[in-house]
C-alpha cells in the first residue's frame, strides 16, 4: 500500500470516529454537573426546572415549546418554535434559575460545556447575575447547533455584557439560559448534559 493510500485510510478512518464519537467525557476533578439529562422530566440533575420564556413578556409573538426528548440514544431537553421579530420581539429561551449556592459561584471554572444538537442554526447562552436587574440585561456567547451531536466550550470570559457596563461576576451566577434570538427563523435545539468545566 503506498503512503498516500495510507494517509487517505487513515484520515478517513479519523472522520468516521469524529462523526460518531464527538462528544468525549471529562475527568470528575475538571468537571462539575448542571444537568445530566437523568430526570425525564423538565428538572435539571440540581432539582430546579428548566422553563420556557418567550418574548411575549414583552408583547412579542414569538411561539416556542420546551420538552424532553431522546436523538439518537441520548436524552436531551429540546427547545423547539418559530422566533418573530413583530412588536419588538425576537426571542425563545430555555431558563434554568440557579438556586444552588455551590453553582452561584463558579470562579474556579472557566465556563460552561454542553452537549448540543441542532439545525445547524446559531443560538446563545445567556447568563445573568446578581448584578441584573433588567429583563433585556445578560452575559451574552454563541455557538452553532449543528446536525450531529457536539461538545461545546463556552469560556466565560467570552461572554458579553448585553445593555450592562458591568464586568460578568462568575462569583455571583443565578440563570443560564439558552436561547433563539435576534433573527426570524424556525428554531429546534436539543440540549444534553451540561455542566462547567476547569
Amino acid at each position: 500500500m503506498s503512503a498516500t493510500v495510507r494517509i487517505h485510510t487513515t484520515m478517513v478512518v479519523i472522520t468516521m470516529f469524529l462523526l460518531y464519537y464527538p462528544v468525549t467525557p471529562m475527568a470528575e476533578h475538571d468537571f462539575r454537573n448542571i444537568d445530566a439529562r437523568d430526570s425525564g422530566d423538565l428538572r435539571a440533575s440540581t432539582g430546579n426546572q428548566w422553563r420556557l420564556v418567550t418574548d411575549d413578556v414583552m408583547g412579542g409573538v414569538s411561539q416556542g415549546e420546551l420538552t424532553v426528548d431522546v436523538i439518537g440514544e441520548r436524552p436531551c431537553l429540546r427547545l423547539r418554535g418559530d422566533v418573530k421579530l413583530e412588536n419588538n420581539g425576537g426571542f425563545i429561551q430555555s431558563a434554568l434559575s440557579l438556586s444552588d449556592e455551590a453553582l452561584r459561584d463558579v470562579s474556579a471554572f472557566t465556563g460552561l460545556v454542553l452537549e448540543v444538537y441542532g439545525n445547524g442554526e446559531q443560538y446563545n447562552v445567556h447568563l445573568r447575575t446578581a448584578d441584573i436587574w433588567l429583563p433585556w440585561q445578560s452575559y451574552r456567547a454563541t455557538f452553532t447547533a449543528t446536525q450531529q451531536w457536539q461538545q461545546i466550550f463556552l469560556p466565560f470570559k467570552d461572554s458579553k455584557p448585553h445593555r450592562i457596563s458591568t464586568e460578568l461576576d462568575v462569583a455571583r451566577l443565578e440563570r443560564i439560559g439558552l436561547v433563539a434570538i435576534g433573527r426570524e427563523f424556525s428554531a429546534d435545539l436539543c440540549i444534553g448534559k451540561i455542566g462547567l468545566y476547569k
